[in-house]
């Protein structure tokens, strides 16, 4: 729970501070109005009942109709004229028997609890109101409105509940006449109470209109009685593949580096090294079934890689041979091709060198 407000408890010469927080919640089921061929949310423009335009918040203000239906209108200096209140002290004022509060003045319900240096005297107040029977009537500023209140305990926590003015209890305008009342049926009625007598126990009681309405929902859903609207926050129930995902977002990184995307994920096999470097790059640019023409031209330079080439050559139509796919043959083919390039690079420099001594 989070704090909504902190504040000290005062009676007499005693304060103890304290945090309130809201005690109840509403579970009560709540639905949208939506248009009933697509579902769409409906909107309510803010429309001037005398002019007929529609109204901007800026010049919105705040009125007071009389009871001859005049319109008093209020300016915010109005209202920052009106005496309003910030502190943070709840003064007990009394403390009155518990059967003296009328049920029906409660409005909400919070939770008090006590800071560290407040625990004792806190608990100190608690076992007063316990002994006595008794509850504490209180004033409190609440959203800058000072409010009557009761402090009572529950469960070993001080609670705080908010009363109605006496003018907000509306008073009965009706009386009920039942003509003569017999004793037998007086007794009988007290028979049915007695039957029917028991402890109150909040737990026995549920909200079954609320879970017949989850449960209604619910089997609308999977039976796909959905209504897909631009405002829907939930995905598409699109399964996405992780891999995938993470290949796609590689591939498109290196695209816009200037680099040629990843074409299949490469896995280096078990027991062989991975394919790094430009063995690599050269597994990706180039295919194993077409050689490009600057291969041709390598060979016929030098019979040294002439050799080389032939030799993976024959690596790879073995490896195809031995291998259900030909994928794994294909890979180290095309790597050790990538090496036997490589070496023969390297011997490039040291013929130079011997032709240029010959000369």
């Amino acid at each position: 729970m989070r704090a909504i407000w902190k504040g000290a408890v005062s009676f007499g010469l005693v304060s103890v501070p304290v945090k309130l927080y809201a005690a109840t919640e509403s579970h009560d089921v709540s639905f949208r109005q939506v248009h009933a061929k697509d579902g769409g949310r409906i909107k309510y423009q803010r429309i001037c009942s005398l002019d007929g335009e529609e109204v901007a918040y800026a010049d919105i203000a705040k009125g007071y109709e009389t009871e001859d239906g005049e319109m008093v209108i209020l300016s915010d200096e109005d209202l920052a004229e009106l005496p309003s209140t910030s502190s943070r002290e709840i003064a007990v004022e009394k403390f009155v028997p518990s059967d003296q509060i009328d049920p029906m003045l409660f409005e909400k319900s919070y939770y008090l609890e006590p800071e560290k240096s407040g625990a004792k005297p806190y608990a100190l107040l608690r076992q007063a109101l316990l002994d006595a029977d008794r509850m504490a009537v209180v004033t409190v500023a609440l959203r800058q409105r000072t409010s009557v209140a009761v402090l009572r305990v529950r469960d070993d926590v001080i609670v705080l509940q908010t009363m109605m003015w006496p003018d907000e209890i509306r008073t009965p305008d009706f009386n009920v006449e039942a003509g003569e009342v017999r004793e037998q049926e007086v007794t009988m009625a007290r028979m049915l109470v007695e039957t029917l007598a028991g402890d109150f126990e909040p737990e026995e009681y549920e909200d079954d209109y609320a879970e017949a309405v989850e449960a209604l929902v619910r089997a609308k859903v999977e039976g796909g009685e959905v209504k897909r609207t631009p405002t829907s926050t939930k995905s598409s129930g699109e399964v996405v593949d992780l891999l995938a995902a993470l290949q796609r977002s590689v591939d498109a990184a290196r695209t816009a580096r200037g680099e040629d995307a990843a074409t299949s994920e490469e896995e280096p096999d078990e027991g062989r090294p991975a394919t790094t470097g430009a063995a690599k790059k050269s597994a990706v640019k180039k295919s194993p079934a077409k050689k490009s023409p600057a291969k041709k031209s390598a060979v016929k330079k030098s019979p040294a890689k002439r050799g080389a080439a032939k030799k993976a050559t024959s690596q790879e139509d073995s490896a195809k041979e031995g291998s259900g796919t030909g994928d794994r043959g294909v890979r180290k083919s095309t790597s050790k091709k990538a090496s036997a390039a490589d070496g023969a690079a390297r011997k490039r420099p040291a013929k130079k060198a011997a032709a240029k001594k010959a000369s």
